[in-house]
């Protein structure tokens, strides 16, 4: 092998796979597969888009994901614009076989709990269609930015993104969610091929600790799961002890609980760095927000850490948010009229209006969350200033161009998607004037103000390229 892998990983392996470890072990020296997942928010599968993307890349259909494909190692998706609009997330092939065995449906109330950067959030967002609520939850506050930010470009107008503990989300959220969607931190045994790092940082400690902090994770996850609820768990590691051993811990410790099914994508076996996944099924009647039954658990203590605080901040009074949402609704009238507000309640950060998305069944509200902190609270709608409007560019991206009065649309290799990408003012017909989306065959990238025949450039500047 090229790869030097841990002696222990290696005796660990030929223990779990007998005869077939030697066929895994030289998986080692092929090339990693890559992956990208086409938005069904922008698309679908029958387009004249998709066709094109497959053409461009050479695509092949991933087999356990109807919307997942296979892309060359020499291709570089990442700098096209069609990435910049969200037509599709570039994600590891095995990684997808989650949200699929979770099925989540349009109109249900689903939290991804350990969520960026995003893959997984924004796969469950393409199922449900935007309908319902999905919040996508993530401890650190670094990751649960890059979160909002993949949510935000996948054009996502359903989610709401929080940066919490689990046993704070379980306090505020018992018996919430239809489905819950929990791929753990874990020691990343299917990462060795993808980050050498990873190869240093495993060990059986490591892995025991990674148990551990798993088994607390899915105990506040199943306090949030409603009666009759379905929950996925998943990791990209191989050992069993975070795996089946973890899931027949959960059926010990919680007897409502049934296995629905398991799958193991092996590297040697499929086309991808590996993945396990387990779907349950919580019985119907009793609430699940309980303590477990005694597991008899040496290691339940074990790698407990202290929670992360983040700082906490809240919306503005009902009343400034709901003038915010009128100012918002009467600039769209004009400018944006083919938009149409949903039924959630206005929150009102500072400046920055909010849409809070709501779900048939869910009493989310913005009381509930008052002092969490929370990246993205629905579809950022823009920001409201005492004589004018600017809209947010996650509004941009989550509607579509036949709803603004003004549009300009571009080929992907035109000259002036190119310069709007790098922030520079684009020529457009000297009488027209207002806010306007910049689309790339249809896609929308941004916003732009037309006056005085140029487009005032405002693509994020964090955003641009060089």
């Amino acid at each position: 092998m090229t790869i030097s892998l841990p002696f222990t990983y290696i005796e660990q392996m030929r223990t779990l796979l007998g005869q077939d470890a030697e066929r895994f072990l030289r998986s080692y020296d092929e090339t990693r597969t890559q992956g990208l997942r086409i938005n069904p928010l922008k698309t679908d599968f029958h387009s004249k888009l998709t066709a094109e993307l497959c053409k461009m890349y050479e695509l092949e259909p991933v087999p356990w994901c109807g919307t997942g494909f296979y892309y060359g190692e020499h291709h570089r998706p990442g700098k096209h614009p069609y990435h910049a609009a969200g037509l599709y997330y570039i994600q590891e092939p095995s990684a997808m076989s989650a949200v699929e065995m979770l099925d989540p449906q349009p109109g249900e109330v689903v939290l991804d709990l350990a969520a960026a950067p995003g893959g997984k959030s924004s796969h469950i967002a393409g199922k449900m269609q935007g309908q319902g609520l999905l919040v996508a939850n993530e401890i650190h506050p670094a990751r649960a930015k890059i979160l909002a930010e993949n949510i935000e470009r996948m054009g996502v107008s359903n989610a709401i993104v929080t940066n919490a503990t689990p046993d704070e989300l379980a306090a505020r959220f018992p018996s919430f969610f239809d489905r819950i969607m929990l791929d753990a931190p874990c020691s990343g045994e299917g990462m060795f091929r993808k980050d050498p790092d990873a190869i240093s940082e495993w060990s059986e400690d490591h892995v025991v600790m990674c148990a551990a902090r798993q088994w607390d994770i899915l105990e506040q996850a199943v306090k949030m799961l409603k009666p009759g609820g379905t929950l996925a768990y998943s990791t990209c590691t191989f050992n069993r002890q975070e795996n089946e051993l973890m899931i027949e811990r959960l059926l010990a410790a919680f007897p409502a609980f049934t296995l629905v099914g398991t799958e193991r994508i092996w590297p040697h076996e499929h086309r991808g760095e590996g993945h396990f996944v387990a779907v349950l099924r919580a019985a119907a009647g009793d609430s699940l927000a309980r303590e477990p039954q005694a597991a008899g658990d040496a290691h339940s203590a074990h790698g407990r850490r202290k929670a992360e605080r983040a700082p906490r901040g809240k919306g503005q009074p009902a009343a400034p948010a709901a003038a915010g949402m009128a100012q918002f609704l009467a600039w769209a009238r004009e400018e944006l009229p083919g938009f149409a507000p949903g039924q959630g309640d206005a929150l009102l950060f500072g400046e920055a209006l909010y849409e809070l998305p709501q779900a048939g069944g869910s009493s989310l509200s913005a009381a509930q969350l008052s002092g969490l902190r929370i990246p993205r609270a629905g579809l950022h709608l823009g920001t409201i200033r005492k004589n004018r409007v600017e809209p947010a560019h996650a509004l941009a991206l989550a509607v579509k161009p036949e709803w603004a009065r003004l549009h300009y649309d571009y080929a992907p290799d035109a000259p002036e998607i190119a310069a709007y990408l790098r922030g520079e003012t684009l020529p457009v017909p000297p009488d027209h004037k207002g806010w306007a989306l910049v689309t790339v065959n249809g896609l929308p990238l941004g916003w732009g103000k037309a006056s005085g025949g140029q487009l005032k450039n405002h693509y994020p500047k964090g955003l641009r390229l060089p």
